[in-house]
């Protein structure tokens, strides 16, 4: 099986790169959303990158991960891993569909979703710092508002009827686990724990591959 990656918002396949996983990764580069296009169109151009012809698996990060979601929906794919990220709309903070009905992200300008670096290692809880501040140097900005915005207004609340992984981190400061949820829990796992905590995961992700393989 081979295991598609989706990074996170504005990320890109450096945060694999500490992962030893079981099977193929294969990284999927972000494309250009469209002008207004929705999470659920793009994830069906996105979707198009991956060959579903052979048996695969999609792991989404953060944004990825509501990728991730629609993608299965659509394509079922043999296993769905989300880290760090959510399954419906309902596992996200209250607090970000309240500002995604305030249509104010749209008017907030795009250098401001260049937040100070300072800030950024405490909110993601990097330890390997440097590696998030290369990738938060390299993100487009435009795309970091348009992901911003989406995931602010995703309104999904339908489960993926395919086997899934959820992997969450107890101290997540953006995307922490419901507890009424299905997570695996990394204890003291922040949001950048697809870098910093990649040995963990890759344990159980491999432990769900085996069974998936298996079935």
């Amino acid at each position: 099986m081979k295991l598609y990656g989706i990074s996170g918002l504005g990320a890109d396949k450096r945060v694999f790169e500490y992962l030893t996983l079981d099977c193929t990764l294969i990284p999927i580069e972000w494309i250009e959303p469209l002008k207004n296009e929705t999470i659920e169109n793009y994830s069906i151009r996105f979707s198009k990158l991956i060959n579903k012809e052979e048996d695969f698996g999609i792991m989404g990060v953060s944004f990825g991960g509501l990728i991730a979601t629609e993608i299965s929906k659509k394509l079922n794919p043999k296993l769905t891993i989300l880290v760090s990220s959510a399954e419906t709309n309902t596992e996200l903070r209250k607090i970000y569909r309240i500002v995604g009905k305030t249509k104010l992200l749209k008017t907030i300008p795009q250098f401001l979703f260049d937040p100070p670096r300072i800030i950024a290692n405490w909110i993601f809880g990097a330890k390997n710092k440097k590696l998030l501040n290369q990738i938060l140097d390299d993100t487009d900005l435009k795309f970091a508002k348009w992901a911003v915005n989406e995931l602010a207004n995703w309104k999904n609340n339908e489960m993926v009827s395919n086997p899934i992984l959820k992997i969450g981190g107890t101290n997540d400061k953006l995307i922490p686990p419901k507890k009424d949820t299905n997570h695996k829990l990394i204890d003291k796992g922040e949001h950048f724990m697809i870098v910093d905590r990649a040995n963990e995961l890759s344990q159980i992700i491999n432990e769900q591959i085996k069974k998936t393989n298996l079935q």
